[in-house]
């Protein structure tokens, strides 16, 4: 152990040793000429071949991407070709049904409290009321004779100033300050008043309605979507309408509940023509039609 200890101490004190060189391999041999005409080696001629497989395809690859494309685009030149007369329709039906909302949306303000009268006193109440205004005038009549002909001396002077203070009592009783003391039911001229005030109410209703170019001969296009608007019943109040002069021509309550009736009908067809108008709009959306699918400008 001790020698092994002075060799290892020798040799680390000892100066470097110079680089000692082996022989290594033979150097790669240079390949011989090749000859021209000479055919070149399988290997090389299946690498070629090879090659040549894999670049075929990519060669042929934008033939086929092109066809695909031509094919893809005329499939959708026919599918634009036939969904054209689809948008034409589309968009004339959505400017026919906006039209007809945009003409007749003044039937959304109609006030059914004021157009039907439900306070319009019946006959009944008009002929008893009637009978009521008779028998005072025939009263007042009575006694304005008696006192009169105490004056002329047909009768006696008490007679005639009883029938004097009768005459008043009664002119009093006409008063309609002193009727509400002795009777809450309205008079025969009260009723009158009544009738044509609502009456009045409902034609300037009306007037405001039909506007200055007529509403209800502009909603009959709306016939298409409720038949109803077909009666012949309401010929004549189209007519008006169309002439512009309805609203004078209302007279009665039964024109007024006629005209009534028409609108409660148009009404009826303007909510099916706008639930058509947006199915068409939704529709129009789904289809990718924005021009068929604009909104309307609003009205000025």
């Amino acid at each position: 152990m001790a020698e092994n200890q002075s060799k290892a101490a020798t040799r680390a004190n000892s100066p470097a040793q110079a680089p000692v060189l082996r022989p290594g391999r033979a150097a790669d041999p240079v390949p011989a000429p090749v000859e021209a005409g000479s055919q070149p080696s399988a290997p090389a001629a299946g690498a070629d071949a090879a090659k040549g497989a894999e670049t075929l395809p990519v060669d042929q690859a934008p033939d086929t991407a092109t066809g695909s494309e031509e094919a893809s685009g005329g499939d959708q030149h026919r599918d634009a070709g036939s969904s054209k007369p689809e948008r034409i329709l589309a968009e004339s039906r959505q400017r026919k049904l906006r039209l007809m909302l945009r003409q007749c949306d003044r039937v959304l303000l109609m006030d059914f409290e004021l157009l039907a009268m439900n306070g319009w006193p019946d006959n009944f109440t008009m002929a008893e009321a009637r009978r009521g205004r008779d028998l005072w005038l025939f009263s007042a009549l009575i006694a304005a004779a008696i006192f009169l002909s105490g004056l002329t001396g047909f009768v006696p002077a008490w007679i005639a100033g009883g029938g004097f203070g009768a005459f008043v009592i009664i002119l009093l009783l006409g008063i309609p300050a002193v009727r509400r003391i002795y009777t809450t039911k309205p008079s025969y001229l009260d009723l009158l008043m009544t009738r044509q005030r609502m009456l009045r109410e409902a034609r300037q209703h009306v007037a405001h309605l039909e506007g200055s170019d007529g509403l209800i001969w502009q909603c009959a296009r709306m016939s298409d979507f409720n038949p109803a608007l077909k009666n012949t019943r309401f010929g004549h109040l189209l007519r008006l309408s169309e002439n512009r002069v309805l609203a004078r021509q209302l007279t009665r309550r039964e024109h007024v509940r006629l005209y009534l009736i028409y609108l409660l009908e148009a009404e009826k067809a303007y909510s099916r023509v706008q639930k058509a108008f947006f199915e068409g709009n939704q529709e129009a959306i789904d289809q990718g039609w924005e021009e068929v699918a604009a909104e309307p400008e609003p009205r000025t």
